[in-house]
């Protein structure tokens, strides 16, 4: 706070007024300092905030903030009534020393060195005055704007009520809580993902591992088949579960030709070589010696028995034909024909969309198959065309003169699969079962 100034003015040894704005030649001014507290009109202090008070916190800290802002208004007009009585001072010492030029500053070292104190505490420059003001200005109002955080930050939180503050809070435990169960069920679906991933890729990796075995075996020359048609299935017991199936079906037939080879190991009878069953008609094609009864052929149900012999535990190769006109129908063992005859389902077309099953007989289509009727032994060449072939196209595939697959259902390894313990492997040459003849 800065403190007042008296200017007493000495003229010839006249005094003459304070304020009067022109001296005579040879005037002179002494200019002398007045202590704080004879200052009458310095400059008030702030009131100082009563702390601890009976008030409540928020209430002093707005009391506060408001002294405070009064205190910085005091402070403005103070610094500009004494920007005004500096400039008044300025322009009077300026003429105090500039009077007798040498003369006057001799008497100004004279008078200071004499003990007087010609300007008591401000023997400074009156912009440090100015600067010193602005400091403490600044200063007043940082503290009012860190009062003013203050509150914000208290009265934010505590002058809610206190329902309030419970409600939040419980708001926050439940939001808290749902957080957590839904990490949870992440953490249990990442795990469930992990062991699908896993079980995935061991299937797969297990499925890799087969085909490299095979493809390991045909590098070294060592596959079961050297070609697709080259092997035979083998049904080793006479049970309702062993048996062979052609994935293909047959389409609409009004004349075929069947050709296989097989070896019996069974007796009496030699059970059912093969059957087709569609909808509506289990027995549609079937082929099939039970017990002491000859070899029948069944088309529609309808039954013609052939001239055939092949229980004798050899390989053997047989042929049947037949075709819708008056049922007409020959049957070949080993490249020769052993019979014929006709009235053999006449104009009735062999119905498509089937199912052909090597080894048992059907009682619905695809199963409820009978043990007592079940073929034992081995099959290979099973093989249909939608035409009658010739006596002589049926010598050379018996004699292996010629190989000539079927053109609806040819014997190769993809189009055969097996169940309940049969199995299939490589078939003898063609020379060798003509020598089991």
């Amino acid at each position: 706070v800065a403190a007042g100034f008296l200017l007493a003015v000495a003229a010839g040894g006249r005094g003459s007024p304070a304020g009067e704005q022109e001296s005579p030649p040879g005037s002179r001014f002494v200019c002398t300092s007045l202590p704080l507290d004879a200052a009458g009109a310095g400059c008030p202090l702030p009131p100082v905030p009563m702390q601890g008070g009976a008030l409540p916190p928020e209430e002093e800290l707005k009391a506060t903030v408001l002294q405070l802002r009064e205190t910085v208004l005091q402070q403005k007009e103070t610094i500009g009534s004494q920007r005004e009585a500096i400039r008044e001072l300025t322009g009077k010492l300026s003429r105090c020393e500039g009077a007798d030029g040498k003369s006057a500053a001799g008497a100004w070292k004279n008078e200071v060195g004499k003990g007087k104190d010609t300007m008591g505490d401000l023997p400074r420059d009156p912009a440090q005055v100015i600067d010193q003001l602005s400091r403490t200005m600044q200063t007043l109002k940082d503290r009012l704007e860190s009062l003013e955080h203050q509150l914000r930050a208290n009265v934010s939180y505590a002058a809610l009520p206190s329902d309030l503050r419970e409600m939040l809070q419980r708001r926050l435990g439940d939001l808290e809580r749902q957080l957590l169960s839904k990490v949870a069920e992440l953490e249990d679906e990442k795990s469930l993902l992990h062991n699908e991933t896993s079980a995935h890729r061991q299937k797969t990796e297990t499925a890799l591992n087969a085909l490299l075995e095979r493809v390991s075996e045909l590098e070294k020359g060592n596959s079961a088949f050297k070609s697709p048609d080259e092997f035979k299935v083998s049904l080793p017991l006479r049970t309702n579960y062993l048996y062979g199936k052609i994935k293909k079906t047959l389409p609409e037939l009004y004349a075929f030709t069947v050709c296989l080879w097989l070896r019996s190991s069974a007796s009496p009878g030699i059970g059912t070589p093969f059957s087709y069953a569609v909808p509506g008609q289990a027995n549609e094609i079937v082929l099939i010696e039970w017990g002491n009864n000859p070899i029948e052929l069944l088309i529609n149900d309808k039954v013609a028995q052939l001239p055939l012999f092949i229980s004798d535990g050899k390989w053997h190769h047989i042929c049947i034909t037949w075709t819708t006109r008056d049922g007409m129908w020959e049957a070949f063992q080993d490249g020769e024909k052993l019979g014929t005859g006709e009235n053999l389902a006449p104009w009735h077309p062999i119905k498509p969309g089937g199912v052909l099953i090597l080894g048992q007989e059907q009682d619905t289509v695809g199963g409820r198959f009978d043990a007592t009727q079940a073929f034992v032994g081995e099959m290979s060449q099973f093989n249909i065309w939608d035409r009658v072939l010739k006596a002589e196209d049926i010598m050379n595939i018996a004699n292996c003169s010629i190989n000539m697959p079927g053109n609806i259902i040819p014997w190769v390894d993809n189009n055969v699969d097996v169940f309940g313990g049969a199995t299939k492997w490589p078939v003898e040459t063609c020379e060798e079962r003509l020598l089991d003849l």
